[in-house]
């Protein structure tokens, strides 16, 4: 049972902290930059101490070649001599010796293998370290400006044109409405009494002018035949 609960809490923990890494990327890119480079000075010490060993190695070879060939050296002067005493022990020595400048022979190269592959590691490390940080600046940039892109489409998104829209309805109607206005009280006036008393009585007037003006006229007119009459 507790083991469950380890387990749920544990998984409850995992989601919770990939929420977190979602909303803040940067962290999950630090901790991983972070964790490589961990991984890299620790493979750093171990591939420093691979080439001390390489080099004590090489030390140990140059000294026991050297010392090779000076007993073999040694060996030849004895045999010329005719030292044979010296000459058996310096045998059991150039033996022993060859011996040991084999393996050390054999353990220098692997040494330098293993150098080589530990430096080869380190420097495969580094360069993913430098391609992580790169991969970081530039996804930030493009989170950040997506963000920022989102930010301005939801800021349009949210300018809202009803109120404006309901003004200037609101308006267009009271203009209308204005009109109509005007239009009825010119309406009203025209049908009203009084205005129809005033037109009738422009209407009057104008036949009471024309009927003086056709009197005028034939008055005129009889004159002037009258004044006619009298030349014949």
């Amino acid at each position: 049972m507790l083991k469950r609960l380890a387990n749920l809490w544990r998984g409850f923990l995992s989601l919770w902290i990939s929420d977190i890494e979602k909303e803040h990327p940067e962290i999950a890119y630090e901790n991983a930059i972070n964790s490589m480079v961990e991984k890299y000075s620790k493979l750093k010490t171990a591939t420093a101490a691979i080439i001390r060993r390489r080099e004590e190695l090489d030390d140990r070879f140059k000294r026991a070649n050297a010392e090779l060939q000076q007993t073999e050296a040694e060996l030849d002067t004895a045999v010329s001599t005719n030292q044979d005493d010296l000459a058996v022990i310096l045998i059991q020595k150039k033996n022993e010796l060859t011996t040991e400048v084999t393996e050390l022979k054999s353990e220098m190269d692997s040494a330098h293998t293993d150098a080589d592959s530990a430096k080869s590691s380190l420097l495969s490390v580094q360069s993913e370290i430098r391609k992580l940080q790169g991969e970081r600046d530039s996804m930030l940039a493009k989170m950040q400006s997506a963000q920022a892109r989102i930010k301005v489409q939801e800021q349009l998104d949210g300018l809202s044109v009803d109120a404006e829209v309901k003004a200037l309805d609101n308006v267009r109607q009271h203009i209308k409405t204005t009109i109509a206005e005007a239009n009825l009280g010119k309406e009203l006036s025209e049908s009203s009494l009084d205005s129809r008393l005033a037109a009738l009585r422009a209407q009057t007037g104008d036949v009471t002018a024309r009927q003086q003006l056709a009197e005028l006229k034939a008055k005129k007119a009889a004159q002037q035949n009258a004044q006619g009459n009298k030349t014949m």
